[in-house]
């Protein structure tokens, strides 16, 4: 089974989503599929329909989240050593060659990215194109709308 990298933050947030799901979702579509059973023919009932169809949903996310965790490798950045290198977890400083505009992003999982907080999955294509370097690389990144290079100002483990 391959491990998925997760820092501490995003492990809590699926937490807390599975906990969500288990102790309030599902208890909601089951009264709901209740309250559709009690209105009759269940072959014309679209309210049915719609509340089974929810509880297929709630059940996959609950056994996709489970898998998830069970599977995670919780890394804790602050913890890390790596001699300056950019590695999962780590918060990098960088500067585009070409604008000067200054970004910090963090390296983080697949399901606690958010550009708009500054967290870039480890799968995307800036993320892969940082791994490994340090202070003073710098980092080539195909992007739609061209080839950009980012020089890496600092790395963080924070």
């Amino acid at each position: 089974m391959l491990t998925i990298p997760l820092t501490q933050r995003g492990a809590e947030l699926l937490k807390k989503e599975l906990h969500q799901l288990k102790s309030v979702e599902r208890h909601a579509v089951i009264q709901a599929i209740s309250e559709a059973r009690a209105q009759g023919d269940l072959s014309e009932n679209a309210e049915y329909e719609a509340a089974k169809d929810k509880q297929g949903f709630i059940e996959g996310r609950i056994k996709e989240l489970e898998s998830k965790l069970a599977a995670a490798q919780v890394i804790e950045p602050s913890s890390l050593d790596a001699d300056g290198k950019i590695v999962f977890g780590s918060t990098v400083d960088l500067e585009d060659e070409d604008s000067g505009a200054k970004v910090t992003y963090q390296i983080v999982g697949d399901d606690e990215a958010d550009l708009k907080l500054g967290l870039v999955s480890i799968s995307s294509p800036i993320a892969r194109a940082l791994i490994g370097k340090e202070a003073g690389d710098v980092a080539e990144v195909q992007a739609p709308g061209g080839l950009r290079r980012w020089e890496v100002m600092g790395v963080r483990y924070a």
